[in-house]
Parts: C-alpha cells; structure tokens; sequence
C-alpha cells in the first residue's frame, strides 16, 4: 500500500533544515581549519621573531670567536640561546663572565673542564617552574637550525624545510651562516591536545546551538508561509461547492498575496457570472412569455368568436410573431457569437459610406418618430478591413436602439472621426440619458435601464450585445457614456491595421 504523501510543509522544513545543517557544518569545520591555518602561521611568525633574535646574538658570537666551532664542539649550547636568546649570558661577555653567579648557580664551562664557552641556564626539572617552556610543547628555539656559510648544518633541529624562508647571519657584511625555521610539529603535550580539542569542542557546540535556532525558525517559517496557501485550499474547495462568496485575506505583495487577489478576482468573476445567468433565464423567460401569452390570448378571442379574424387581427398576431421571430433570431446570433461560429467575411470597407446608406434607411422612420437624423463625418477618412454586412447590422442596432429611446421631439447624430491612429463610431441622442450607473451593464444580454428607458419602447435588450460581439470581432472596443446631446452616446473604436490611408 502507497505510504501517504508528503506535505508541503514538511518539504518546506525538511528543506531549510537540511540546507541549515549544511551550511553550518561547513561554516563549523571550515572556521576551524582557518583557525588552525592562522594559529600555525602566528607560531610560525613568532618563530622567525625568534630566529631574527637568534641571529643577531650568534653574529655577536662569530665576530667574537670568529668561526662556528664552538657550536660544532658543543652543538647542544645551541639550545640555551634559542631559549632567551636576550638573557643569554654568551662567551666572551667580559661582564658577565666575571660577574659572579647568583646564589646556588654555578657556572658550567662549555666544552669541559677548562673549555671556553657560554653559561647555559640551568636545565629544566620536572617539578620546579623550568625557564622556558614545557618538555613537549611547540617552541620557536626548537624550530631553528643553524647552517654555516656552505649550507652545511652545525646544530639545532634536524626537520629543516630547505624550501623555508632563511634569516641570513651577517658579519661585517658578509654572511656566515643562515638560520631555517623547521615545519611545525605535530601536536606533542597534553596541554596542546586539549586546547586543539577544545576548539573543536567550542566550535561544534556553537554550530549545535545555531542550527536548534534555525530549525526552529525554519519551522516557524514554514507553518507562516503555509498559512496562506492551506487558506487559499479552503477557500478553492468552497468556490468548487458553490459557495462563490468564499474569499481569503490578501495582504502584502509577495507571490502568495498576488494569488490571492487573483483567486478573489476569479471567484468575484464566478459569482457574477452566476447572477448574470440567473438573470439572464428570468429575463429571456419574460421576453419569451410577453409575445407567446399576446399569440395566445389574441388566438383564443379569435376562436371565441369575441374579435373578427380580419387584417387588423391578423396583423396583430403578424406582429407579435415577427417580434418573437427577432428575438429567437438574436438569440441565435449570440450563441454563434459565443461559439466563435458568426461567419464573417473581411473585406476594405469605406464605413463612411455603409454609414451614409444605413441612416437613409433610418430616415423615414425617424421622422415618424418625431426624430431628425444627423451626419458628421470627418475628411480623408481611411478605409477599414471589416465585413460589410456585420458593421451595417452594428450601425443599424445602434440606430434603432437611439430611435427606440429618444423622446419627441429629439435629434440623432452620428459621427466619424480619426482618434489615435483608429476609426471612431459614435451615436449621439437626445433625452432621456442613463444613469451613470448602469452605463457598463447596458452592453450586458436582455439589460434596459428601466429608470429611463421605457419597456413600452420595445426591443430585448439584445441589440447592444451584438454590437458589442460584432465590435469584438473587428478587434474594436465599444462603450457607453453620456452624450453631449442630453441623452447616451454609444462609441465604437476600430483599428485599422491593413487599412489603406
């Protein structure tokens, strides 16, 4: 059986967690080399301090015996200078080799009974305080070796790197000899053990502590980042149920509050969506019903005998069926619309003179209406590439929709301009206007703006849908305003890529 996935936030903690064990390991062992690489180059600069030290006392000593055979005789003297190469009492210093000992130090001539030499310091004992440091322990004076003139050793340590920087001995100008620092040792005394270990210690703890830290914080972290995205799934399988009221709080501008305001966004759109739908079912029932229950009612008195089936009857019941027929028509347009299924077919079309033509078919029955039609066109108008037919039943709507809704007596005007490079289309009327806020939902299927346009007018409420969806097509835009007339203005805004100037 499959084990259960993963959660996102276990990934998220797994995730910062391991990249936190990670990056302080490194950080713990690379500072402990660092440590010990500059610990050993301060020993090994302490080193050549002391050798430079060193140098200057064994050129005093070679001007005074003028060769390096006291040291070949003796090479452990060597050992007592590199100690305290400043206190050194050497051979040849009248003042301190007449000076007499302190008290219970005798002096100890160099190179036997009788021998010329110099004072040693009195060798270390294990339990009194040595002069110098411990048996074992990493000395400067242990690291040099002294070379003569010929590069050939005569005392101190035996590991010298040839590949060490020298110090060279000079006297009066000349180099007699050159000292080397040998490589550092491995650790040797206990003391040095445990101040190595230590280190190590204090750096693995500190790294221990830090990444608890971290690890609570990734944790922390990844429950606060979490919150958001476990609020959008709530929210998410709410709108699925059909609660299109879901929201969730979008705050801040990161990535998670962005599909937040997105999600919003959608489910604001969804639940508009279903209202519209809602209305647009109670609407198209009405419409429907209006002119099917006129046929009924109109047929039924026929058949009661109470109305004479004569023109004026059959008229009636022609018109109420050329109403219904409209209807069931834009329907079916709309639906072809939606279903990108409205055949067009684009040709160059001069939309000044498919206007000219549409507003004389208009004029008659505007002037019935008590309406006067009015033309305004701009000059050198460019063609368009557009389908003749669809732009002449957009002019058309737009036209009948102004007639339908313009009181008498009342004026109509529309125009064409140039505006940015576009075609413009625009139908002006008289009184009565539209309320500033139903002027976006006028375009919207089956809408009229009750408040100041009369039912009794007729028409839909289809006719500013098909513009709208014949305006699309043409990759136009078309909107709604109030017009300078006092009444609506209805704009239409076409590109004209590929049309000729």
């Amino acid at each position: 059986m499959p084990g259960r996935p993963m959660r996102l936030w276990h990934r998220l903690f797994l995730l910062c967690a391991g990249l936190s064990v990670a990056s302080l390991l490194g950080y713990a062992i690379w500072q402990q080399r660092a440590f010990a690489s500059g610990f050993a180059t301060y020993l090994d600069t302490l080193a050549v301090q002391r050798a430079e030290q060193v140098a200057a006392r064994l050129a005093t000593e070679y001007r005074d015996r003028g060769s390096w055979d006291f040291l070949r005789r003796s090479p452990q003297s060597f050992g007592g200078l590199t100690m305290n190469p400043a206190a050194a009492r050497l051979p040849g210093d009248d003042a301190s080799r007449n000076r007499p000992p302190p008290d219970g130090e005798t002096r100890t001539p160099v190179g036997g009974p009788g021998g010329r030499g110099f004072d040693r310091p009195p060798p270390a004992h294990p339990d009194g305080g040595p002069p110098g440091p411990p048996p074992g322990s990493i000395n400067a004076g242990d690291r040099l070796t002294l070379y003569d003139e010929q590069d050939r050793r005569i005392a101190g340590s035996r590991d010298s790197d040839p590949s060490a920087p020298a110090i060279p001995i000079r006297v009066t100008g000349r180099t007699v000899g050159q000292l080397r620092v040998a490589p550092l040792p491995a650790l040797a005394s206990d003391a040095e053990r445990v101040f190595a270990e230590g280190q190590w210690r204090s750096g693995f703890g500190a790294a221990a502590v830090v990444l608890l830290f971290a690890l609570a914080l990734a944790y922390a972290l990844a429950q606060r980042l979490l919150r958001p995205i476990q609020a959008l799934s709530r929210a998410s399988r709410a709108l699925a149920a059909g609660d299109y009221a879901s929201r969730v709080a979008a705050q801040g501008r990161d990535e998670i509050a962005v599909l937040a305001r997105d999600f919003n966004h959608l489910a604001g759109a969804l639940e508009r969506n279903r209202e519209a739908r809602r209305r647009w079912g109670a609407d198209l029932a009405h419409e429907l019903r209006t002119p099917v229950t006129v046929l009924r009612l109109e047929l039924q008195t026929l058949q009661a005998g109470v109305r004479q089936a004569d023109a004026a009857a059959m008229g009636s019941l022609l018109a109420e069926t050329e109403r219904l027929s409209a209807l069931i028509e834009d329907l079916y347009e709309l639906s072809l619309a939606d279903a990108g299924a409205l055949e067009y077919r684009f040709v160059e079309v001069d939309l000044a003179e498919l206007a000219r033509d549409v507003v004389d078919n208009h004029r008659g029955s505007a002037a019935a209406a008590g309406l006067v039609l009015e033309e305004d066109y701009a000059d050198a108008l460019p063609v368009m590439q557009g389908d003749p037919l669809r732009l002449a039943q957009l002019i058309d709507n737009l036209l009948l929709n102004a007639r339908r809704y313009t009181d008498a007596p009342g004026r109509i005007r529309l125009a064409l301009s140039l505006r940015a490079g576009q075609l413009q289309l625009s139908v002006d009327d008289t009184p009565p206007g539209v309320p500033a806020e139903d002027l976006p939902q006028l375009f919207d299927r089956l809408f009229r703006s009750e408040r100041s346009r009369s039912r009794a007018a007729g028409g839909a409420g289809l006719g500013l849908s098909i513009c709208r969806a014949i305006a699309d097509a043409h990759g136009g835009a078309i909107w709604a305003e109030a017009s300078p007339l006092g009444g609506l203005r209805v704009c239409v805004l076409f590109p004209l890529t590929g049309a000729l100037a």
